[in-house]
This record gives C-alpha cells, sequence and structure tokens, in this order.
C-alpha cells in the first residue's frame, strides 16, 4: 500500500474556527493520499494567545489557514507567514475588504459575529427540538406545524435530513412508511408543496439494511433486508407519492449536504433556510 504525505494544518481563529477547518476538509476530499494532521487554535483573540501558536507554526512548518476578523491579529499572522517562507491562506480578509470598499462600510471586527445569539440562533435551537420531537411519526400533529414532511422507508436518511434542515431553521417531522401501516390522516392535510417523498434504489438499501443489522449483532439475511419485501416497500412509497403529488427525491448514492439542497431549491429557500426573493 502507497504511503500517505503528511501535511500539517494550523487552523487560527478568532472565534470556534469551523470555517477554516471545513475549507480544509473539503479541498481534501478530493485526494486519497494525504495524512492530514490538524492543529486547531480557536479563540485566539490576544497578542500573547497568537505569540504561543506562531512560536509553535515555526517549528511545525505548517500551511497556516486563519479567519481572524480582527485587523491587527491577522496583518500579523500574514507577515510571519511571508517572513518564514509558510504558506497562509486568510480567508475572510480579501473578501472582506472588497465588500467595505464596494459598501463603504468599515467591518466591525467582532469575533464570532456569526455565531451570536440573537433571535435566529434560538429559532434553530426549537427548530432542532420539534425535529425530535416529531422524528418518526411520533405524533401525527407535526405534520400540520412543520415546514416540510419527509416521507419515506426505512434507511432512507429521515431523521438526519430532518436534523440537518433544522440547523436551517427549519421546522421538520417525518413519517417511516411501512406498507401494512396506516397513513396518518394529517399527512393528506398537508399542502403537497411542503411534503417530500424519499426513495432509493433496491441494491443500496439491501446494503444499508444488512449493514445495519450486522452492526447489531444481528443476522443480516432477515425479511428486513430481503430484496423483494424492499421492492414491495419502495413500490408502496412511490405510490403513496403519486397520490399525494409530492417532490420525489432518490437519495441513494447521495449525501445528506446534497439531499437538502434539493430539497431547499424545491422550496425555493436559500442556503440558510430563507424565502429566495
Amino acid at each position: 500500500m502507497p504511503s500517505k504525505t503528511e501535511i500539517k494544518f494550523f487552523i487560527i481563529s478568532d472565534s470556534v474556527g469551523e470555517t477554516a477547518l471545513n475549507m480544509v476538509r473539503a479541498a481534501l476530499a478530493q485526494f486519497t493520499k494525504v495524512d492530514p494532521i490538524y492543529y486547531r487554535f480557536p479563540f485566539t483573540n490576544s497578542d500573547s494567545r497568537l505569540d504561543s501558536v506562531l512560536k509553535q507554526a515555526e517549528t511545525e512548518r505548517p500551511i497556516i489557514i486563519q479567519t481572524l476578523v480582527t485587523g491587527d491579529l491577522s496583518k500579523r499572522v500574514n507577515q510571519f507567514a511571508a517572513a518564514q517562507n509558510l504558506t497562509c491562506y486568510d480567508l475572510l480578509s480579501p473578501i472582506m475588504q472588497k465588500i467595505s470598499q464596494l459598501s463603504g462600510e468599515t467591518p466591525r471586527g467582532e469575533a464570532g459575529a456569526i455565531h451570536r445569539l440573537n433571535d435566529r440562533y434560538f429559532d434553530r435551537i426549537s427548530a432542532m427540538e420539534f425535529a425530535v420531537m416529531y422524528d418518526d411519526g411520533k405524533d401525527p400533529k407535526g405534520f400540520l406545524e412543520a415546514d416540510i414532511v419527509l416521507l419515506g422507508v426505512s434507511r432512507t436518511s429521515k431523521t438526519p435530513l430532518s436534523l440537518f434542515l433544522a440547523n436551517r431553521n427549519l421546522k421538520v417531522a417525518n413519517l417511516p412508511l411501512v406498507p401494512s401501516a396506516h397513513i396518518p390522516e394529517q399527512i393528506w392535510q398537508v399542502d403537497p408543496k411542503k411534503i417530500i417523498g424519499l426513495t432509493t434504489d433496491v441494491a443500496v438499501l439491501n446494503n444499508f439494511r444488512r449493514e445495519r443489522m450486522i452492526a447489531y449483532g444481528l443476522n443480516p439475511d432477515t425479511a428486513y433486508s430481503d430484496m423483494n419485501q424492499i421492492t414491495a416497500e419502495l413500490d408502496f412509497a412511490r405510490q403513496l407519492y403519486d397520490k399525494i403529488g409530492c417532490y420525489v427525491i432518490n437519495t441513494a448514492h447521495r449525501s445528506i449536504e446534497e439531499t437538502a439542497t434539493l430539497i431547499l431549491e424545491h422550496m425555493g429557500l436559500d442556503h440558510y433556510g430563507n424565502k429566495d426573493e
């Protein structure tokens, strides 16, 4: 097996550093022979703390990814990297400078502004609680209160999608579909535009269900993973979706993020769950 190239990354932020970390991970997803080592330095908001980080960087010789919004600290990192001949990516300063140029407004330099505890934050917490409360059809009245209703057979990503969309401030309820089970009457009272039907491929679902049984230490070859049973379940779901007239998404080979993006686009919402103008 070929050896991997070890690359060190210093993630420096005056907040939690998720922006920089996600950017690095997105880039690394394109490579298979890289062994990344992450050094995270959140809440770097003072000269003394930054001194310690830069001293370590001088020894480790990493790629530096910084999202410091405090101008003086950001400049110090950039100047240090240039002096030490280190690669440094300042993700926010160039963008903020251009916005400032176009708008005539000076950046506030407020660390963690995107994470501040405003009404939107508490709405998101409420949406997360809603998703948990109305997961797996626990209470049918949730379908009438939800912004989005997800339908699908077992293992079509209903729960993780509900939580992902809740993080976009959307109230999501979901219902597992079983051919022999009764469909709650509330489903027929929901605007079909709010309902998303999830489906998948038979082989993909068979593999997911077998892996789940193995993870539980159980026999993977049961009715739950039987190909004929899966086909019947998916046929039942498709017929229901046709009756409802809802939007249908095949989740096979799609990540949660990709499926969520399709849902947001269908609903006319942007990445943050706001109505597109």
